[in-house]
């Protein structure tokens, strides 16, 4: 029996932990755009869960709710992940938007040699963020000429 989402989820997400998951609502709307679509406090008004939207995807952002959940800020600023959100146009102005924000760039805008440009920031807790554009299409065979690298399963 299949149940339609009443929630409209994109088929994955993502999970983002914050020690002040409040305050990153409000970064997150502010320096990247995402959009808060959920935001759920228990009877003393404390975040359990919220949701954000930024096109067709969407990210949870959470406290650190248990031991094994941790921001990198907890960490030493580690992080076993990164989120990666392609732009349909305007990535230097959304860089300029982060950094306005606050946002650590971490790698500036740049063309990248496979037909992506992109930009890296680190957000108020340490979290790493990737933003790409597509420029153009490259054929594997340039792509690995330009990467020096072989390249299995391009663009399928």
């Amino acid at each position: 029996m299949s149940v339609d989402d009443p929630f409209k989820h994109s088929t994955i997400g993502s999970g983002v932990f914050y020690k002040d998951a409040r305050a990153a609502l409000k970064w997150l709307e502010k320096a990247f755009g995402f959009e808060p679509s959920m935001v759920v406090s228990d009877a003393d008004g404390r975040l359990v869960h919220s949701e954000m939207r930024f096109g067709d995807g969407y990210i949870i952002v959470d406290s650190e709710w248990a031991d094994h959940i941790a921001s990198p800020a907890s960490v030493g600023g580690r992080n076993t992940q990164s989120i990666y959100i392609r732009l349909d146009a305007g990535l230097d102005v959304h860089c300029e938007q982060a950094r306005a924000a606050g946002a650590d760039i971490t790698q500036e805008p740049a063309d990248q040699f496979y037909g992506e440009r992109l930009y890296r920031a680190r957000d108020p807790e340490g979290h790493v963020w990737t933003f790409t554009q597509t420029m153009r299409a490259v054929p594997r065979e340039e792509a690995e000429r330009l990467g020096d690298l072989k390249i299995e399963g391009w663009h399928r």
